[in-house]
């Protein structure tokens, strides 16, 4: 009876241990940085600036903003991917942000709180142009 449990014990030791080393899938970005900000991160910031002058009417326009507001804190994630982090200190912190905003909003989004969205808007701004002010390319003069 021991044998057979030690013999049992390994085995599961066994599947464990190869379990573990299993690799997860890797990442591979499809679109730029650029293409992610102008295809996902403007029009979704968009929707959630506009909130406190056109704040939604109706679940049809909630959703929209909970959606948007899902994207920004979907694409912190993104930017923090190899392939696209541009480094591992102040690129992962704004990414970061931007993710923990973003989920705000989306809290914010679900509780139908637009005052809460202004704040949170604000917050998503900053975050934009601090990360915009050491990362985005500056035009020849």
């Amino acid at each position: 009876m021991k044998i057979r449990a030690f013999f049992l014990l390994g085995i599961a030791i066994l599947m464990v241990a190869k379990a573990g080393s299993a690799q997860a899938p890797g990442f591979q970005p499809v679109g730029t940085v650029h293409q992610v900000m102008v295809g996902m991160v403007a029009p979704a910031s968009d929707v959630i600036f506009a909130v406190p002058n056109h704040a939604p009417k109706d679940d049809k326009e909630w959703t929209s903003v909970q959606n948007s507001a899902l994207i920004l804190a979907e694409v912190g994630n993104l930017l923090m991917i190899p392939g696209r982090a541009k480094d591992s200190g102040d690129w992962m912190k704004f990414a970061k942000a931007l993710r923990d905003a973003g989920s705000e909003a989306f809290k914010a989004a679900n509780d139908k709180d637009a005052k809460a969205l202004e704040t949170i808007g604000d917050k998503i701004d900053d975050t934009c142009e601090t990360c915009h002010a050491k990362y985005l390319p500056k035009p020849p003069q």
